[in-house]
This record gives C-alpha cells, structure tokens and sequence, in this order.
C-alpha cells in the first residue's frame, strides 16, 4: 500500500511536470520569436509556428522573387511546411493528453498514450526540420547564401526540450499509474469538464486579447511597416512625448476624444432600453407576434455596418426613400434636388447613437430576456393575489428583478466608453462630418493604417487599453460602495 502511494505521488508531480510543459509549448506555438521552423532568415520575423502550419503562403511571403530567380529551391520550403505541421499536430495530441489527464486512471492511462504519441511526433518533426533546413542550405546558390540566410532556430532547442521533459514525464507516468479493471470506465469530475469547457473560450480570449499587448513594443520603435525591430531603431518613451508635445496630434486627440466620450456617454446613457424593450416584449400576451417582433429588432444585429450604410443610403441619400416620398407629398418640387441627409455634420453623435441603438437593441435585450425568465414565478403569483396590476408587477418584481444584471452591463459599458468601435464610423464618415464622427479606434486606424504611423498608433492604443482598465476598476469601486456588490 505504502508503495502503491508512492508511485502515485510520482505521477502526480510528474502530471505537475508535464502540464507546465505542455502549456509552455501550446502557447510558444503562437509566439513568432519562439518558431522552430524559421530555417531561413528571410523567413518573416512575425510568422508564428501555427502560422507556418496553417498557411504555405504566408510562410514563404518573401520569397516570391528568391523563387522566381532560383536562389533557392521552392521545394525546400515544402518541406519546411510539411515539418510545421507535423510539431503543430504533436502539440495537439499533447493538448488532448493534458486534458484527458484530469480524468479517472482509464482516461489518464489513454491520456499519457496521446502525450507520448505527441512527443514523439514532434521529434519526428524536429527531425523534418533538420531535414529542411539541410535542403535548404544546400538548395541555395553559394553567392545568395547571405540573402536566404539559412539557419538552425533558437526556438527549435525550446520546443526540442519542452518536447523532451513531456517524453519523459510519459515513460514515468506509464510505469507509476496502477493497472485499470476491465470494467472501469472513462471518468471525470464535473469541475474538471466544466473547466475543459471553459478552456477553448480562454484559448480563444488569449489569442484576439492578450497575445495581441505583444505587439505593444513598436510604441518604443521607430518602427515602418516592413522593418525588422533592433537596438538600432529604438527611441525609449519619443512616441509617448510626441503624442502630448505635438501641436497638431495634441488637437486631435482632444477632437478625438470629444467625440467618442460624447458618443460613448450617450450609449451609456440609454443603456436602460434594452432592458425596458425586454420587459414590454414579455408582456406581449401574442405569442407569434411577440416571437416576431424579437427576431425582427434582432436580425439587424447580424448584419454589416457596410449594409446599414446601404440600407441608410437608399432611405437618406438624394434620390433615397425620403426626398421621393416628399416630392410625392408635394413638399419640395418635383424638379429640385433632394437633401443628402447623410453629407451634413450636423447631429452627428445623436444619428451614430441612433444607428447603434436600432442595429443593437434587440440583441442587447436577449440577455434581459434570459434574466426574465430567472425570476421566481411565484413572486408574480403573490402579487397576483394581492391585486396587483401588470405594470405594478413590472415595476415591483420584473425591473428590480433584472437591475443586477442591468448594473453589470452598466459597468462593462463604462469600462468600454473609449472602445465605440471602428466600422460604424468608418462607413459613415464624409469630408463634412469627419470632424465630429472620428473616435479614438478610427483614428487609430487612420494613424496607423493611412498614415503608417505605427508606433503613435500603437501608442494611443496602448493608452486606450490601460484607461479602460482604469475606469472598470473604477466603477466597481463605486459600485462596491454604494450597491455593497462588485464584478471584479
């Protein structure tokens, strides 16, 4: 018994071992400096190992002309292609050993079986890698050698020895997990599934959220599109300074940040809609009609921002809905030209806010509908039989009902005042409003994209990022002090 302890402790600290590794390796995969394939210099310093395994084209971006002039065998590449994906389908399997190593001693025992499965094809992998970066070398001719810059990765002895802690952690968790009865079946606790659940929505947040700040470090570059990062080109906290030194850029970001705090605060300040459209959408005694109404302020949402403009022009523009109703109505003549409602800049904010709230409303009040149906019926019944009326139950048990919900939404709206969104604006803007609709996101993009200032943009971005978190914590300090209840 002291024994079979024994070995079990040594699982478990190798189990220990073995996960730190595999979610080492899982996540050096999307970081480009970490690449183990990288065989060649001209090889993008922004291509990741997934990248390199989920698209050849983006892998071998800078080779167009180095092909085209045979300085070096496209065949090479294939290789290198093919190894990319050979390691990433081994991190895979040890993905999925990592997870079934949360389960009973049957899934653990199947579970290590993948994990060494992985490992193994990763060093089958690392091995094509050698292979390819041999090809390459000796496919390039002497006098480009410089250009291609064939070379072993410095990524490929990290993934070489995460490989290698999670190829032996394996061989040991093999021997030390005890035998399975023939009649046990795969298992495993609820938190445990409730967590691998949880778990691709994490990946995923990681990915579009966090692995993005990596790309923080051109703010301290001088940094153009197409540029390699080195000391040679770094300039410290100068993009910082310049954003407040600089006249022009100064007036901007104070334009700028008129508008989208205008904007967001008038968001922020009708976000009780939602909630007030889901309570009378409940009430609706129709079902079908109620059914309607909901799909009907719902599908807006799914449509693009490029087809609302659409739609807004054939109602707005000069020969839209609108002037021909009029002419039809006599108001203006029949041969003068129609207003375009959409060129002026005025009431800009107020027609922004309108768009928003018509394309959002119904998919926002989703959630209210959802917190509806979670309180007590019994509630209802009470006031039933005390004689209340069906406005006296929504104003005594649907809303307050529905208010905690409300005051989370509220403070994740706050906290997201300086993020309006790009598409809305981009699509809406002309030469007469451009001053009044530009918000911080489509000036990012005008920065960084039109104008290739992507260190500033960086910048601004970077600021944006830290004052949002500023203001949640903010709000649910406020929150805390006087509601007694917070989010974070």
């Amino acid at each position: 018994m002291k024994e079979k302890n024994e070995m079990k402790g040594v699982a478990n600290g190798m189990y220990i071992v073995q996960r730190i590794a595999t979610i080492l390796i899982i996540v050096a995969s999307f970081f480009p400096v970490f690449n183990p394939t990288r065989v060649s210099k001209m090889i993008s310093d922004n291509v990741s190992l997934f990248t390199a395994a989920v698209s050849y084209n983006t892998l071998t971006a800078d080779f167009a002309r180095a092909f085209r002039m045979e300085w070096v065998s496209e065949g090479a590449f294939a290789v290198v292609y093919i190894a990319s994906i050979i390691i990433l389908l081994g991190i895979i399997l040890m993905a999925v050993g990592g997870c079934m190593s949360l389960g009973n001693v049957r899934m653990q025992k199947t579970g290590v079986l993948f994990s060494l499965g992985g490992a193994i094809v990763d060093v089958i992998g690392f091995v094509v890698t050698f292979v390819s970066y041999t090809v390459v070398n000796n496919s390039t001719q002497p006098n480009r050698i410089k250009n291609i810059g064939p070379q072993i990765p410095s990524g490929f002895i990290v993934y070489a020895v995460l490989a290698g802690i999670i190829l032996i952690t394996a061989l040991f968790i093999m021997v030390s997990l005890p035998k399975v009865d023939k009649g046990m079946k795969y298992e495993m606790e609820s938190k445990y599934k409730l967590f691998l659940m949880f778990l691709p929505f994490v990946a995923l947040a990681f990915v579009f959220c966090y692995l993005p700040l990596y790309g923080w470090r051109y703010a301290f570059f001088d940094y153009k599109s197409g540029d390699t990062l080195s000391m040679d080109n770094f300039v410290g906290f100068k993009w910082f300074t310049y954003l407040f030194n600089n006249g022009a850029t100064r007036t901007d970001m104070i334009n700028t940040m008129r508008n989208t705090l205008i904007m967001s605060f008038l968001g922020v300040g009708t976000s009780w809609i939602p909630m007030i459209f889901a309570v009378f959408l409940c009430e609706m005694r129709s079902l079908k009609f109620r059914r309607f109404v909901q799909t009907f302020t719902t599908i807006p949402n799914f449509i693009s921002w490029v087809l609302v403009y659409a739609i807004a022009l054939a109602i707005f523009s000069t020969d839209g809905f609108v002037n021909t109703f009029l002419k039809e109505l006599g108001v203006i003549a029949q041969n003068a030209q129609g207003k375009n409602y959409l060129m002026g800049d005025s009431f800009t904010w107020v027609k922004m806010w309108a768009w928003g709230t018509w394309k959002g409303v119904g998919w926002s009040a989703i959630i209210y509908i959802a917190g509806i149906s979670g309180i007590d019926q019994s509630l209802y019944e009470a006031a039933t039989v005390d004689g209340a009326g069906r406005f006296q139950k929504m104003l005594h048990i649907t809303i307050p009902g529905l208010l905690p919900t409300f005051f989370v939404l509220l403070l994740m709206a706050i906290a997201g005042c300086l993020s309006n969104g790009l598409d809305q604006y981009l699509v809406f803007r002309t030469p007469q409003n451009q001053d009044t609709i530009r918000v911080l996101d489509l000036w990012v993009y005008d920065l960084g994209i039109g104008g290739g200032s992507i260190p500033l943009s960086t910048v601004i971005g970077m600021a944006k990022s830290i004052i949002s978190v500023a203001l949640l914590f903010g709000a649910n300090s406020v929150s805390k002090a006087l509601r007694g209840e917070s989010i974070v």
